[in-house]
């Protein structure tokens, strides 16, 4: 469920807001055990906020990086998640952090615990790798699965796809869905309305008793 908004006039206002919040969630999670674990998304959206969350001062080599759901390609390829990562992310003072791929690490990345998860939306309604169609999307989006990172492939997603399940990003200590622009708004309103989850399937998230803060700009 949404549970707070937090609404920006402008990409810059929005990329440091939600940098300085993960931060000030990565520093209470290392102060509280030692480490924390910061889960992220691909595509264009995040690549900003990447940037401006680089720059923050904590202990990075305390912080642990990983992604919500990744393509099945190796880092040179232009789709990875991972390169994308890299580029925009593991930068500055970030460099100093762990980072923990997917693709060809599937065993490493089952056993992470999400101190902060930061997911993405697309226009067809899918979030992580839920998407429309799916073959694995109900086991995906059930929150009684035992399984926490798999396979799965649909129409839309072009390559085959690694994604964390539903009850892993529950789990995390703090969610956020960062959208941008008017047209994902509206994707997002189409998805708080009724209807089923195997249609537009970030509703699962949407649905959950989890607390999620929305980050939005035009």
């Amino acid at each position: 469920m949404i549970e707070a908004e937090r609404i920006f006039d402008a990409r810059d206002a929005l990329a440091d807001a939600l940098a300085n919040d993960v931060a000030a969630e990565l520093r209470r999670a290392i102060a509280a055990k030692g480490r924390a674990t910061l889960a992220v998304s691909g595509g264009s959206t995040p690549k900003l906020f990447f940037e401006r969350l680089s720059q923050a001062d904590l202990p990075w080599q305390r912080v642990m990086v990983t992604l919500v759901d990744e393509r099945q390609v190796p880092e040179t390829s232009e789709r990875s998640n991972a390169r994308l990562v890299r580029q925009h992310l593991l930068q500055n003072k970030a460099a100093a952090a762990q980072f923990v791929p997917l693709f060809e690490n599937v065993e490493a990345a089952k056993a992470l615990r999400f101190d902060v998860a930061v997911l993405g939306m697309g226009s067809d309604g899918h979030t992580a790798s839920f998407f429309p169609e799916a073959d694995r999307l109900k086991e995906a989006i059930d929150s009684g699965t035992s399984q926490r990172l798999i396979a799965i492939t649909a129409p839309g997603a072009g390559e085959p796809r690694l994604t964390f399940t539903l009850p892993v990003l529950e789990a995390s200590g703090r969610l956020a869905l960062h959208i941008e622009g008017d047209d994902k708004k509206h994707v997002l309103d189409k998805a708080l309305a009724d209807g089923p989850e195997e249609d537009m399937p970030v509703r699962a998230v949407l649905r959950s008793a989890t607390p999620i803060t929305l980050y939005w700009c035009p």
